[in-house]
């Protein structure tokens, strides 16, 4: 039997996806056994909790604090910054400033009927 090039060109394209199928899985079966081995979840991502910046700080200050002991220097005091809050005036402004804000946005974009 006469053998055409397309014939010729459509074997090598269905070898080849066979290989990228089979390779596909290979990948695919890989990855899973290195998430098995690293203690992630399925998808590849560990979960991770998070901290408040108040952690965060504490913990930074007790490193501080460890390394200075370590160094022969004076530990210094572990304090955390307390956060910061708007009055109720400037909460006020906001909030009206972005009312305003918005106001002209959906008169800008109102659809003509």
């Amino acid at each position: 039997m006469y053998n055409t090039p397309m014939s010729t060109f459509s074997a090598v394209l269905a070898q080849l996806e066979q290989e990228r199928a089979q390779i596909t899985s290979q990948l695919t079966a890989l990855s899973s056994a290195l998430a098995v081995l690293n203690g992630s979840t399925s998808n590849g991502a560990t979960r991770r909790k998070t901290m408040s910046p108040a952690a965060r700080a504490k913990i930074a200050a007790a490193q501080r604090a460890g390394w200075a002991k370590a160094k022969g220097k004076k530990v210094v005091a572990i304090t955390v910054a307390k956060k910061r809050k708007l009055s109720a005036s400037a909460l006020a402004r906001i909030r009206a400033a972005q009312k305003k804000r918005w106001a002209a946005w959906r008169k800008s974009n109102k659809k003509s009927a």
